[in-house]
């Protein structure tokens, strides 16, 4: 896949440049020892024809306590970022979009604090993380790190190391993606998505603490608060999802997707009919401004059936 081109611009501290002029000194301490920290955001055009980012807010608020979790220098303000953000979707002609902020370190081949950092936002075109299909998903032998070895609530680009093993492994015995357990054996989540499961018309999901917590699971959290759909979070078992009725993984480059299997075990419920899927269609409502249109609508109808009434 091609990120980028002749033409393609990012933002730079403070500048649009151009990508291809863009340079990171070789001896960055992000480089070497994959000390920095991003965020995975997306774009989408609404039904209104418009650009809007999803959530800008609550992404760049993690952006800024993951590199404080890190003990990274964080000096950008929110809505300047977000404003860049879209000085960059506009500048590169781009609606659907994934978004890439990423603050990293300078050259520092020690460990001693950093008194400076660098800032790029990038942009590119990218279909559904996982693709649109349900998903055959494989338990990994790699297990989440350990909560007292990392400060795992921070979105930080080390600890996605653990990630990409975990997916390939999946990929190289023929699934499509990898479900990791913490260090305790329950589960915890994909390489980089949250997962949640159904049994008996109602959703479980695993609880803070081993897991980052995902803006898109919050999401998720809030639709079935508005659907009336009973969710808990509590700590998970392989031996549970193995008795689940329908399961799906929600990220933002992955959105929702759903699951077909998790190693021998597939999923009994079709999926249209599951709650999991009604969670899925709302979703995409959401990201696309669709179900405001709709409450607009319908608010305009009743204001007219109001009118007609009193005339």
């Amino acid at each position: 896949m091609n990120y980028y081109n002749e033409n393609t611009v990012l933002y730079l501290d403070g500048k649009m440049i151009k990508a291809s002029d863009a340079k990171m000194d070789l001896y960055s301490q992000s480089l070497h020892y994959g000390y920095a920290v991003f965020e995975g955001i997306r774009s989408y055009k609404t039904v209104s024809g418009q650009t809007r980012i999803f959530k800008p807010v609550e992404h760049f608020e993690r952006l800024k306590q993951s590199a404080l979790a890190l003990n990274m220098p964080y000096n950008y303000d929110t809505d300047e970022l977000i404003k860049a953000t879209y000085d960059v979707l506009a500048a590169n002609q781009l609606s659907d979009a994934y978004i890439r902020p990423l603050v990293y370190a300078p050259a520092n081949m020690s460990f001693s604090l950093n008194t400076e950092s660098h800032i790029t936002i990038e942009v590119w075109e990218m279909q559904p993380f996982l693709g649109e299909k349900l998903l055959r998903v494989m338990r990994s032998s790699f297990q989440r790190p350990n909560p007292k070895g990392f400060k795992i609530h921070a979105k930080a680009a080390g600890h996605y190391v653990n990630s990409i093993l975990a997916s390939q492994e999946a990929k190289a015995n023929g699934f499509d993606e990898a479900l990791l357990e913490d260090m305790n054996g329950n589960i915890a989540e994909g390489p980089g998505a949250n997962i949640f499961f159904e049994r008996d018309g109602q959703l479980f999901t695993p609880a803070g603490g081993n897991i980052l917590m995902g803006i898109t699971r919050a999401t998720v959290l809030e639709i079935c608060k508005e659907l009336g759909i009973p969710v808990t979070e509590k700590i998970c078992t392989y031996k549970e999802l193995k008795q689940a009725d329908a399961a799906f993984f929600c990220g933002t480059a992955a959105e929702v997707i759903g699951w077909s299997s998790i190693d021998e075990y597939t999923f009994p419920s079709i999926w249209g009919d599951t709650l999991s899927a009604k969670i899925q269609s709302a979703y995409k409502k959401r990201i696309t401004e669709d179900e405001i249109t709709v409450s607009l609508k319908e608010a305009v109808r009743q204001d007219i059936k109001i009118a007609e009434t009193t005339s």
